[in-house]
């Protein structure tokens, strides 16, 4: 007999390893920029290629519903590889802005079949109580997310290539580890991905309380991976080297502890009130930022880490908030739509605010991501009623 905490932590660390390749370019864009003479900006558009292709690959899965139709559990495997190949490929083709564009975006295509699909295992384990699951596993993925730079940081004076080996080799890994630690669940569940129908659409525009959730998971998405993006270079006016990466690995690793902690807190108060309460949180960040970015070194290393933990911790609950909201028989449809819409804004956000880097100080750029949290409160008021 499997025991479920045995289940979980294996997907968890599945889902840590399999997501280290997200953020593989970020972790060394200093040493790219070095060698290749590649603009700041251009961090802006290789992060959205990963985007793009995880829209592109989220959709796909769907309408074909690889997940459905083949062991789930063979489809992760199958995408932690070919995600490690990618990045091998793209380390070698690195000198081709094109090619590691493309090479990323496959990435992003692949990532479809880590993220979501261990989504869906765990649903199908965990029908029950999926809430404080998802809280870990989100947790787990932003601790993947964060890796890079930890593995830059430990290897600082190795070739920067050593980053995309170290990660493909973890995602590998990842693969290997649902494949011969986590069983085929023993019942099918509701989670993403599943097939598209079209009455997604129409339920998303007309149920209040699900447009609720969607819109407020709609302005987290223009914060949250915008605030990754440009965590380096915020630490960049400060750190530089083992010490800048480290302290990025601290900074998007702590919402680990927002993701973790916001599933704990969720029987208290509910999920509605737990995203509303880190959404208002981060935003309040965004907007100290000109204030932060000042002060002294406790106080601006503080923001950071509490900005961390709030931008990603209120993720899990939107997920749920969303799956309890949606008609039951297209919750895999609407939650599909919904992760591909957000990325998108997130592609919007991310090209607007590095774009803006060249002619804008990050003191007058980061209040503006507050603009995210603000209309996710504002949609979010009919669930914490």
């Amino acid at each position: 007999m499997t025991s479920a905490p045995r289940v979980v932590a294996a997907l968890a660390l599945a889902q840590l390893a399999g997501t280290s390749t997200w953020f593989a370019v970020n972790a060394v864009m200093p040493d790219l920029q070095r060698d290749f003479g590649w603009a700041a900006a251009d961090v802006g558009t290789l992060t959205s290629a990963v985007q793009f292709g995880f829209i592109a690959g989220t959709l796909v899965f769907a309408l074909l519903g690889l997940a459905d139709r083949f062991s789930a559990r063979r489809v992760f495997f199958a995408c932690a590889l070919a995600s490690a190949l990618c990045t091998l490929a793209a380390a070698a083709q690195a000198s081709s802005f094109a090619a590691l564009w493309g090479w990323r975006a496959a990435t992003g295509f692949f990532l479809a079949g880590i993220y979501p699909v261990g989504m869906k295992i765990a649903a199908m384990w965990f029908p029950r109580g999926l809430g404080a699951v998802l809280g870990v596993l989100l947790g787990a993925l932003v601790l993947g997310s964060a890796s890079p730079h930890a593995l830059r940081a430990l290897g600082a004076h190795w070739p920067w290539a050593s980053v995309f080996v170290g990660v493909a080799l973890a995602s590998l890994g990842g693969g290997l580890l649902v494949l011969l630690a986590v069983p085929e669940p023993p019942a099918a569940g509701p989670a993403p991905p599943g097939r598209l129908s079209l009455g997604a659409f129409a339920a998303i525009v007309t149920d209040r309380r699900l447009r609720a959730s969607v819109f407020g998971y709609f302005g987290h998405m223009w914060e949250l991976y915008t605030m990754w993006v440009l965590v380096p270079l915020i630490l960049a006016t400060r750190l530089d080297g083992a010490a800048l990466s480290w302290a990025a690995f601290a900074v998007l690793g702590a919402g680990a502890l927002g993701c973790v902690g916001g599933g704990a807190w969720v029987a208290r108060i509910g999920s509605a009130r737990v995203a509303a309460v880190q959404l208002a949180a981060s935003g309040m960040c965004c907007l100290a930022a000109p204030w932060a970015l000042g002060a002294g070194s406790v106080v601006f290393f503080g923001w950071l880490l509490l900005w961390g933990v709030t931008v990603v911790g209120d993720s899990p609950q939107f997920s749920a908030l969303t799956a309890a909201n949606a008609p039951r028989e297209s919750v895999g449809s609407v939650l599909t739509l919904t992760n591909s819409l957000g990325f998108a804004i997130s592609i919007v956000s991310i090209q607007l605010f590095v774009g803006a880097l060249g002619s804008q100080p990050l003191a007058a750029l980061l209040p503006w991501l507050a603009l995210g949290p603000a209309v996710g409160l504002w949609a979010l008021r009919p669930l914490c009623r």
